[in-house]
């Protein structure tokens, strides 16, 4: 074996411990990066989730005023009828 082979086995040997260190390198930084992009998107679901529950409860509220907004504006002739209103919002009568 002669020197320049065996200078050529410790660069190649350095070369190959230096691409495994930055493969595994690499590899850390995805793996990282794929977790924390879960973390956002399970994030982003909460917040989406929580803007769709907004709704439902803007839009019961909205049905809430609507129905209270009527029965103020109803004359008297509707509040003797027997249409006293749905169950909850405080027309119903129980006899």
């Amino acid at each position: 074996m002669s020197l320049s082979q065996s200078q050529t086995d410790e660069d190649v040997s350095f070369f190959e411990r230096e691409r495994e260190r930055l493969t595994r390198e690499i590899t850390s930084g995805f793996e990282d990066l794929l977790s924390t992009s879960n973390g956002l998107n399970r994030k982003l679901e909460e917040v989406l989730g929580m803007t769709r529950e907004y709704d439902t409860i803007a839009t019961l509220w909205k049905t809430f005023h609507e129905l209270m907004k009527d029965s103020a504006a109803g004359t008297e002739e509707d509040t003797t009828m027997d249409t006293h209103g749905l169950p909850g919002t405080g027309g119903h009568v129980v006899r």
